[in-house]
């Protein structure tokens, strides 16, 4: 099952202060909802833990981020991939664009793909789409509070 989802956040914060912010695992740990840990292995490769719980089932999903097509400091794109048991497992990536919008504020736009399988596939696709639309959203929106403050 594949979802695709669009949005932007206005973020009182200069570009470049955004782009640091999309790179720094301590800040993305606080805005990724359910994520418990976030580890860099390199500069574009980081290890995550994130508990989520959609519908019925919570699932704890150990997993991959990756980041590509890095064009600093204005877009890249970030891919994730976590496995969470009998529960099944959950895969996607943002594209993120960082536009400035006068000297102090940036328009963060993204385009994000998130595809699930096993348990959680079987809840039904309005179920998935509104929980993953509703998490995408969480973590835009606390990631520019986060870095506009």
């Amino acid at each position: 099952m594949a979802l695709v989802m669009e949005g932007e956040e206005r973020i009182a914060a200069p570009v470049q202060k955004v782009w640091e912010a999309l790179n720094d695992p301590e800040i993305l740990k606080q805005a990724i909802p359910g994520c418990q840990s976030l580890d860099m292995n390199s500069p574009t490769e980081m290890a995550a833990t994130v508990v989520l719980k959609i519908g019925p089932i919570k699932a704890t999903f150990k997993g991959e981020v990756t980041l590509k097509n890095l064009k600093p400091p204005h877009a890249y794109t970030i891919q994730g991939e976590g496995k969470g048991g009998i529960a099944g497992f959950a895969k996607g990536g943002a594209d993120v664009t960082l536009t400035e919008d006068g000297p102090d504020a940036t328009v963060l736009k993204y385009t994000a793909k998130a595809e699930v399988g096993g348990k959680i596939a079987q809840l039904g696709s309005r179920l998935i789409e509104s929980t993953s639309k509703k998490l995408a959203g969480q973590f835009f929106s606390t990631f520019g509070e986060k870095v506009g403050a």
